[in-house]
């Protein structure tokens, strides 16, 4: 491992425990691990900037306790690996601060994964909702076999 890598996980390591800790404001932290990041090579100005609008977003709209945060597909536009993280980041946000979400998203395995309660919709209305116990025993077979179901439907 070349002394590049073990400052970059430094970096990462610490950004993680500033999180955990939560002694310092999110949004700060970002702030200087993303600076940190960048000025030591760790990541390009493309790869700072890829996730950086959704984490700033993100850590914006939550520093006061939103009555409702809403996420519009917020991790659309965002390449796998950032996505996840973004959704980590997104879960850790909600969890912590305990606040009510509600998250679009056509990315079934995060539908299946987060959050307490399921709706799917067709055309405007509901045609599966989800919480509790039967929430938590979906899989992503399932959403789907309902997705290919309405697909069939209408002739895709």
């Amino acid at each position: 491992m070349n002394t590049q890598m073990i400052i970059c996980m430094v970096i990462f390591a610490a950004t993680l425990v500033s999180y955990m800790l939560n002694k310092i404001p999110m949004w700060l932290t970002a702030m200087i691990s993303l600076a940190a990041l960048y000025f030591t090579g760790c990541i390009d100005a493309n790869g700072a900037l890829a996730g950086f609008s959704n984490v700033n977003t993100l850590l914006m709209a939550t520093m006061n306790k939103p009555k409702l945060l809403l996420l519009d597909e917020h991790t659309a536009a965002l390449d796998p690996k950032t996505a996840e993280t973004i959704m980590e980041l997104t879960d850790r946000v909600v969890k912590a601060k305990k606040l009510t979400a509600l998250m679009v998203t056509h990315n079934l395995r995060h539908a299946v994964e987060y959050g307490d309660r399921l709706l799917m919709m067709h055309q405007g209305h509901v045609i599966m909702d989800k919480a509790g116990d039967e929430k938590r025993a979906l899989k992503v077979d399932d959403l789907l076999d309902v997705f290919t179901s309405i697909s069939i439907e209408c002739g895709n």
